[in-house]
């Protein structure tokens, strides 16, 4: 008789001891935390492979999907230290993945985009990024993956909603 999926998965955790408190296992954020680190720890083993960190990655990303910004708008919207985006964007700018111009709009003010070989090797990223992500998450079905992005992304939806909300006089 063949077993079903949820019975094997139920005899593989009956063998198994947990090793973390059962109060901290029924705390969604605790949960989302440690995935959290199980995610980012595979993510970045990928992107040792071209010498960049997850904020280059996310550096890469935001030009990629955003276009051209000045630099102080791209930090805002990765959430980043203004003055630590200086140090990623001086790495990547030396893999000539990103360029800094004057903002034409205020001169003052310097604007970021990526270069051809930057648009190429997000390209590549993407994928690896992908591939990392869909490895670490292979406990689950792809249904239930799709299902825990959507929710996720639901709840850091409203969380930008809020923050907008809270910083618009």
């Amino acid at each position: 008789m063949a077993v079903k999926p949820e019975e094997s998965e139920k005899s593989e955790e009956a063998d198994f001891t947990p090793l973390r408190p059962p109060t901290l296992l029924a705390l969604p954020s605790y949960l989302a935390g440690h995935v959290a680190r199980i995610g980012h720890r595979a993510l970045v083993e990928a992107l040792k492979e071209y010498d960049l960190r997850l904020p280059h990655f996310a550096v890469l990303v935001g030009l990629g999907d955003f276009g051209p910004l000045p630099q102080h708008e791209l930090a805002d919207r990765l959430g980043l230290n203004r003055s630590h985006l200086v140090g990623y964007l001086d790495q990547v700018e030396t893999q000539r993945l990103v360029r800094r111009e004057r903002d034409p709009r205020d001169r003052r003010r310097q604007r970021v985009a990526l270069t051809s070989e930057g648009t190429e090797r997000l390209g590549e990223l993407k994928a690896l990024a992908g591939r990392s992500q869909t490895e670490f998450l292979d406990a689950l079905t792809e249904t239930e993956r799709d299902t825990l992005i959507g929710l996720m992304r639901r709840i850091v939806t409203r969380d930008d909603a809020a923050q907008q909300a809270m910083s618009t006089p």
